[in-house]
C-alpha cells in the first residue's frame, strides 16, 4: 500500500510598502497620507517606495518624483532612512526565527520560510503565518502579506494576491488549476519582451503554455523553456536556502580619454543601460537593486545604489534610475570609468537556480 504523498510547507512573506510604512509608523503626521520615500521632485529624484495612499493616484516605484507630484499634488516626499529600515528588518527576522531557521531573504522586506518542521511544533503553515503576521503587527506596528503553499513559486505569487495585510493559501489540490489560469505576465522572469513574444505565439495563460511540448518551449525561449514546462505543472523543488550569496549582473566602460562633463557621461550611461538591459534579458533574471559605479582619474571610486520594491523591468527604468543617481554626484575630477549593475534578484527562471541578495541601500544621496 502506497504511503500518502508528503508536501513541504512554504511561506512567502512580503512587508507592505515597507519603507513608507516604517516612516508612517515613526511619524504620526504621515499616517493616512500619501508619501513617497525617495528623492526630491525639485531635481531628478526617483520614488523608491510609495505608501498605499499614494498608489491610489498611480504613484509607483522608479517613477520620477516630479511625475509622482503631478499625479498626486498633496504627496509628501521623505528621505530614505536606511539604517532604520535595516534595523527593522533584523527585528522582523528575529520573529521569523521563532518558527524556523530555514529563512531565505530576498531583500530587507521579503523572505521565504520553510516551516515543514517548525520549531514550536505547530504543524499548520497557515497558523504559523497568522502568528507571524500578528507578532509583526503587535511588536512592530507594521503589516505583512503572506502566501502559503507547497513550493516557492506558488507561495510567492500567493503573497501578492491579497495585499496589503493579506494571507492566501494555495493547497496541493488547487495548484494545477491555479497555474493553468495564471496570465503569462505573472510568471516571474517574464518581462515585457518575453510576454510580447508569448502573445505573438498565442500564449496568454499557463494553460496555453501547458499545451506546448517541452522542446518547442526550449526552441522558443531557450533554457527558460524547461522552467516554463515544469512550473506550469506545479513542479518546483527548489529548497529554501539561508544565507544566499550575492549575485549581480553589470557592465562598465573604461574610457580611452578621461571625461569631465555630465553630458558626455549621460550619453555613455544611456548606452550602458541598453547593454545592461540586453544582458539581464538574455539571462532571464529580474533585480530590484541598481548600483552606479564611477571611478575618477585619480582612481578614487564612488558607488551609489537604489533598491525598489519592484524589479527593474525595462531599459527605461534602468536608465532613469541610473541617471538620477549620476545627477546627484558633484564631479570632483575627470572620470575614467562608469558602470551600472543589477542585483537583488527577484527570481531567476533558469530552473531550479535562484540568485538573491539581502538588499541594502548604500550611499544614496
Amino acid at each position: 500500500m502506497d504511503s500518502p504523498q508528503t508536501y513541504r510547507k512554504i511561506i512567502h512573506l512580503d512587508m507592505d510598502a515597507f519603507y513608507a510604512s516604517v516612516d508612517q509608523r515613526d511619524f504620526p503626521e504621515y499616517r493616512g497620507k500619501a508619501i513617497a520615500v525617495g528623492g526630491s521632485p525639485d531635481g531628478r529624484g526617483v520614488v523608491a517606495t510609495a505608501s498605499y495612499e499614494a498608489r491610489k493616484f498611480g504613484v509607483k516605484s522608479a517613477m520620477s518624483s516630479r511625475k509622482a507630484l503631478q499625479l498626486c499634488p498633496e504627496i509628501i516626499f521623505t528621505r530614505p532612512r536606511f539604517d532604520v529600515y535595516k534595523q527593522v528588518s533584523y527585528q522582523i527576522r528575529e520573529i521569523f526565527q521563532r518558527y524556523t531557521d530555514l529563512i531565505e531573504p530576498l531583500s530587507l522586506d521579503e523572505a521565504f520560510l520553510d516551516v515543514t518542521m517548525d520549531k514550536q511544533g505547530i504543524g499548520s503553515a497557515i497558523d504559523i503565518a497568522k502568528a507571524i503576521k500578528s507578532a509583526i503587527k503587535e511588536e512592530l506596528n507594521l503589516t505583512v502579506s503572506a502566501g502559503v503553499s507547497v513550493n516557492k513559486f506558488v507561495a510567492k505569487i500567493a503573497s501578492d494576491m491579497d495585499k496589503p495585510n493579506g494571507l492566501t493559501f494555495i493547497g496541493p489540490s488547487k495548484i494545477l488549476k491555479f497555474m493553468e489560469s495564471l496570465p503569462v505576465e505573472k510568471f516571474f522572469g517574464v518581462g515585457k519582451v518575453t510576454a510580447k513574444k508569448m502573445h505573438e505565439l498565442g500564449l496568454f495563460t499557463g494553460m496555453d503554455l501547458k499545451k506546448q511540448r517541452e522542446d518547442d518551449l526550449v526552441r522558443w525561449f531557450g533554457k527558460t523553456g524547461h522552467f516554463f514546462y515544469r512550473i506550469v505543472r506545479g513542479i518546483d523543488d527548489r529548497p529554501v536556502i539561508p544565507n544566499r550569496s550575492s549575485k549581480s549582473v553589470g557592465i562598465e566602460d573604461t574610457f580611452d580619454a578621461d571625461i569631465e562633463t555630465f553630458e558626455e557621461l549621460n550619453a555613455i550611461l544611456q548606452r550602458l543601460s541598453k547593454q545592461l538591459w540586453e544582458r539581464i534579458g538574455k539571462k532571464e533574471i529580474s533585480g530590484r537593486t541598481l548600483t552606479l559605479k564611477l571611478k575618477y582619474a585619480d582612481f578614487v571610486q564612488l558607488t551609489r545604489s537604489l533598491t525598489l520594491d519592484t524589479s527593474f523591468d525595462s531599459e527605461e527604468k534602468i536608465y532613469a534610475t541610473a541617471h538620477s543617481l549620476l545627477s546627484k554626484i558633484a564631479l570632483a575630477n575627470k572620470v575614467r570609468l562608469l558602470g551600472v549593475s543589477i542585483s537583488n534578484f527577484v527570481e531567476e527562471t533558469d530552473f531550479p537556480k535562484e540568485g538573491v541578495q539581502l538588499a541594502l541601500f548604500e550611499n544614496y544621496r
